[in-house]
This record gives C-alpha cells, sequence and structure tokens, in this order.
C-alpha cells in the first residue's frame, strides 16, 4: 500500500480500457470505461512510473490524485487514536470508530433514550458477528410508517458509516425543540443500519483498508467476499457486476446469497406496506441517486423524487457549498443492478435514495476525518427538506391534535354562551 498512488486521467484517444487487474475507484467496472469518461484508479507504487509511461506514450492526459494513500490511511488511525474510551458525553463523531467501539456506542444510545430508541438484531455473518440496529421512534400501539437506512454496504466507505451514527444523534439531539422530527417520530419509525457489512469493515481495519465486499468464502474458498449492493433480486448479475469471485463488484452465487442481504430483505418484508422511504449511504462523488442502475427507464415515482432530490441538493449546497449532482445511477454514473436502492423501487417503496457523499474525488474513499462533520451537517439539512416533504404529503395530523383544537373550542364556546345568558337576564 505505501506509496500506491491514485490517477485521474480522461479516455479520449484510448477506446475501452482492458485492465481489470487494476484498482478501478471511478467507475468500479472496466465495461463501464468509454473514451472521454474520467477514470480514478489506484496504481501500487512499484507500477506507477511504467503506468505514467503507457499513459505519455498514448498522449492521454492525467494527474496525480493522491501521492501516497498510505499517508491517508496512518492519519484516520491517528486522529482515531485520540478517542478510544466510549461514553455519550466524550463520544467523538468527528472521527472513524471501529467496530467494537460502534457497538458500545449502540448500546449507550439505547440506555440513554430508552424512550425512544430500541437495539435490535438484523442477522449475523458468515464471521458470526451480530449486525445490529436501531428502531427509532415513540412506541404506539398502532402500525406506523417506516424509514430505512443501511450504511456501510461497502466496507471502506467508512464515512458512510460516520454518517450514520451522526444522523442517529443529531435525531436524538434536535427533537424536542424541532416540532417537524416530534411529528415524524410520532408518526414514523426509523429503521438505522450504522455497519451493514460488519466482517467487511473489520477487514478494512486489520487487513485492506481498501476492501469493499463482506468476507464468506468463494468457489469453495480460493477467494473471498460479496459485493453487497449487487446481491440484492434485482435484475441481479445482469449489468455493471461480474461473475467473477476475485473481482470487487462479484455479485455472489445467486440473489440474496449472502446472510447480509437476507436479513435486510427479511426486516423490510416484514415492515412494508408501510416502508416510506429506503435510504442506503455510500461514498465518493457527491450524488444523490435516482432508482435505476440497470436501466434508463425511470422509476414509476421518478418526477416527484427527482424535483424533490433537486431542492434537497440546493438546500445542501447552503451549508458548505457541496455540489451534489441529481439523476438516476444509470445515467449520471454508470450501469450496475442488484442494489439494494433498486431493489427497494422494485418493493414499490415510494422514495429510494442513494447518498454517495463526500468528496468528489480529491480524496476517494480516504476521506479525512476533518471532512466529517461538514459532510454530515450537509447531509442531515438535506434529509431534514426530504422528511419536510413526507411531512406534508404522506404524514396525517397528529392525534389528538384536532380534538384539542376542538375542546378549545367548545370551552369558549361555552363561557360565550354563559355571558349570553347573563346578559339577558
Amino acid at each position: 500500500m505505501e506509496g500506491d498512488q491514485r490517477m485521474l486521467w480522461d479516455l479520449t484517444t484510448m477506446g475501452r480500457w482492458k485492465k481489470p487487474q487494476l484498482d478501478l475507484w471511478k467507475p468500479d467496472i472496466a465495461e463501464e470505461i468509454y473514451i472521454g469518461n474520467e477514470v480514478h484508479v489506484r496504481v501500487p507504487a512499484t507500477h506507477t512510473q511504467q503506468m505514467k509511461e503507457n499513459l505519455f506514450q498514448q498522449n492521454i492526459p492525467f494527474k496525480i490524485m493522491i501521492e501516497d494513500l498510505q499517508i491517508l490511511i496512518d492519519r484516520s488511525s491517528a486522529s482515531h487514536s485520540k478517542a478510544r474510551a466510549v461514553s455519550l458525553e466524550t463520544y467523538d463523531y468527528t472521527v472513524y470508530h471501529p467496530i467494537d467501539e460502534i457497538y458500545e456506542w449502540m448500546e449507550q444510545i439505547k440506555d440513554a433514550h430508552g424512550n425512544l430508541v430500541t437495539h435490535h438484531i438484523l442477522g449475523h455473518t458468515y464471521e458470526e458477528r451480530p449486525i445490529f440496529y436501531f428502531k427509532i421512534g415513540f412506541p404506539s400501539a398502532k402500525t406506523k410508517k417506516a424509514i430505512f437506512m443501511d450504511c456501510g454496504i461497502h466496507a471502506r466507505e467508512w464515512i458512510a458509516i460516520a454518517y450514520c451514527q451522526w444522523f442517529v444523534k443529531e435525531i436524538l439531539n434536535q427533537y424536542r425543540e424541532d416540532p417537524l422530527l416530534t411529528k415524524m417520530l410520532k408518526q414514523v419509525d426509523f429503521y438505522v443500519v450504522p455497519v451493514l457489512n460488519a466482517d467487511g469493515y473489520v477487514y478494512s481495519w486489520t487487513d485492506d483498508r481498501l476492501w469493499r465486499k463482506n468476507r464468506s468464502p468463494q468457489d469453495n474458498g480460493t477467494c473471498f467476499g460479496v459485493d453487497l449492493n449487487r446481491n440484492f433480486d434485482s435484475q441481479w448479475g445482469t449489468i455493471g457486476t461480474s461473475h467473477d469471485c476475485e473481482v470487487i463488484t462479484y455479485c455472489g452465487p445467486s440473489s440474496a446469497s449472502e446472510l447480509e442481504t437476507k436479513a435486510v430483505v427479511r426486516l423490510v418484508e416484514q415492515l412494508q406496506p408501510n416502508v416510506l422511504m429506503y435510504l442506503t449511504i455510500h461514498s465518493y462523488g457527491q450524488l444523490i441517486l435516482l432508482p435505476y442502475g440497470y436501466k434508463y427507464f425511470p422509476s414509476v415515482n421518478h418526477y416527484e423524487m427527482t424535483k424533490l432530490a433537486e431542492r434537497a441538493a440546493e438546500k445542501l449546497k447552503e451549508e458548505h457549498d457541496s455540489i451534489y449532482v441529481v439523476g438516476s445511477t444509470a445515467v449520471i454514473l454508470y450501469y450496475t443492478s442488484g442494489s439494494s436502492a433498486d431493489w427497494a423501487a422494485d418493493e414499490d417503496i415510494r422514495f429510494s435514495y442513494t447518498y454517495e457523499l463526500r468528496d468528489d474525488g480529491e480524496y476517494g474513499f480516504e476521506l479525512p476525518a476533518e471532512e466529517i462533520k461538514p459532510t454530515c451537517e450537509e447531509v442531515f439539512t438535506s434529509m431534514l427538506l426530504i422528511f419536510d416533504h413526507i411531512d406534508e404529503h404522506y404524514l396525517g395530523p397528529l392525534e389528538g391534535s384536532a380534538v384539542a383544537v376542538t375542546s378549545a373550542s367548545l370551552t369558549f364556546l361555552s363561557f360565550a354562551v354563559c355571558i349570553y345568558f347573563a346578559l339577558m337576564q
């Protein structure tokens, strides 16, 4: 890893690139590289000079975006070393945390906010780690609507996991003073999975910072891992994926073959038809993506989702001037099949968004810890706008609000009648 560089170049004269052994970051499969596309790729230090010479010979413009990835990795580790003790009073949301600290944090959140938060096991991984999730909302005897959020489906996308923690913190810290959040929590339950790909996330801390997949053995143990965001039953294995288990976009031996995927499907299907929105959090690219990835044809709710996402992107920009691009995955990113967001749309969930967080290329998957806070602030602000739209159009008035108005009116009416009769006497 030390000395590895990431390069960007414009394929203006080269035609389709046929070097699948390179670690492609954007796009993530060679088949999606065409003349004129911008490509991000990690180059091993031992091959950097040869790569440069080849690009010069082909007259392909390029630039070095990250001189040495190991420096960024070391910085992430150093930032974490400042905050190992886990308590809600001192928990640092501006550094990346390993999974044991995240799970301890979840326990403490549950204990501190028992009126709103329950802590559950979604399922288990191949390496027998629990996958935990929060259910956040006021208890109700009636069936409530639901919003589901998965984070960390790709192991190396640490900012996605950091955002999930930030999201939970902000919901719990703000709802008392925020009428919108108070109403949402009374009518909607938030289901938040901070680390869906638990095995892969641990592996990205211990062995390979840029690991993407889970860790289930494949092809009789000759290789490991399935890309969980290619494993859902949404045109599974048809486009923008690989059936080669050594490739990072390997879709698995069959749809929903992985324990993590099965666990998500099981819970969401139990909640249907009450799931209003599915959010899946990723990095990088600064995009708000709509279904679909496997076709250009839009989803049923495409127009409303697009207009809402555009407003959310405008709101997001107000925070730190970040620009997020809105559009369908196949149109503005690349073709892909088997994603959780597309599966959610196929399940008739009205709103299904993929957020690709910071940045747009300077750091890629190695987003520095100092970028966590502004990233989370701007994205949370955009989601509040989306929640406001859901409240306005899909949630009714709170129970008791009409009764309260009626009671007040009756009290006033009785008072007026009494005065009238007193005057008449």
